[in-house]
């Protein structure tokens, strides 16, 4: 019996890397998923990827940018419309675009806020009728019958802060007052609201790259003396991130809320 079976999942930014591992993850334990990306060619290769591990019919693929709100508003929807609820949301979808802060510019900064910060802000709220509403209803009648989850995403750079991520950084670490705000609302509903905080995992905004012209990546020098810091020895890989988002979206979590945890192979945190 999978961990999480008869449940619905939204998963944002889930075409690639994390996303997609945490959607593969989530179907392999029963779930059925949404996954939204903003570019449909990963979003239906990660759908095709989901449907050989549990079956046709266990997901589909919703485009469009989390920084929409009308669009988060028709991603909830379309999890329920299909599936009959919402019961899983997370918060993965993210980008950065890199500059000093002197040279940074407000397309820049704007940009990585609404994506990482507002986004998230955006689903939680659309969310609220299929979660909120939801438990509320289940209460108000006899009694809950289980706890929804919300895992929202962080990361360790914003915890040590990081040259040339001023944008990214603040929008992260927005995220964990999110998570700590909306765990002390919803609550009484029965609804987790946690966080994850990758550390340096092995996707395509932390490959190596020569230029700095704010492009994803990293420089390749910088990327090495990251790597020489982690006690395992090596980069994450998406599949860690997803092991730990399985246990806060999973019934084994249903007494943990509010709570920011780093996935970062010991890599130090001051």
């Amino acid at each position: 019996m999978g961990l999480l079976n008869n449940r619905t999942a939204v998963v944002t930014g889930a075409g690639r890397g994390i996303g997609r591992a945490i959607a593969e993850t989530f179907v392999r334990e029963g779930a059925k998923v949404v996954i939204n990306d903003i570019d449909s060619d990963p979003a239906e290769e990660a759908k095709a990827a989901c449907e050989k591990i549990a079956g046709e019919g266990c997901a589909i693929t919703s485009i469009g940018s989390v920084a929409d709100s009308a669009y988060t508003d028709s991603l909830m929807k379309a999890a329920a419309d299909t599936f009959g609820k919402l019961d899983i949301l997370v918060n993965n979808a993210g980008i950065t675009r890199d500059k000093m802060i002197h040279n940074m510019s407000d397309e820049m900064w704007n940009f990585v806020i609404d994506i990482n910060l507002k986004g998230t802000f955006n689903c939680i709220r659309s969310a609220s009728p299929y979660l909120r509403g939801a438990s509320k209803q289940e209460i108000e009648s006899g009694g809950l019958k289980y706890h929804r989850k919300i895992i929202n995403f962080f990361s360790t750079a914003a915890l040590r802060g990081n040259p040339g991520q001023a944008n990214y950084t603040a929008a992260k670490m927005g995220n964990v007052g999110l998570t700590r705000t909306i765990a002390q609302e919803w609550g009484r509903f029965g609804i987790n609201v946690n966080a994850v905080a990758p550390g340096f995992t092995d996707t395509r905004l932390t490959k190596a790259k020569e230029s700095t012209d704010g492009t994803v990546g990293i420089p390749a020098a910088q990327r090495e003396a990251i790597l020489k810091m982690i006690p395992f020895g090596r980069a994450g890989v998406p599949q860690d991130i997803a092991n730990v988002v399985l246990f806060f979206a999973s019934p084994l979590s249903d007494y943990v809320t509010g709570q920011a945890i780093n996935v970062s192979g010991g890599l130090q945190i001051p």
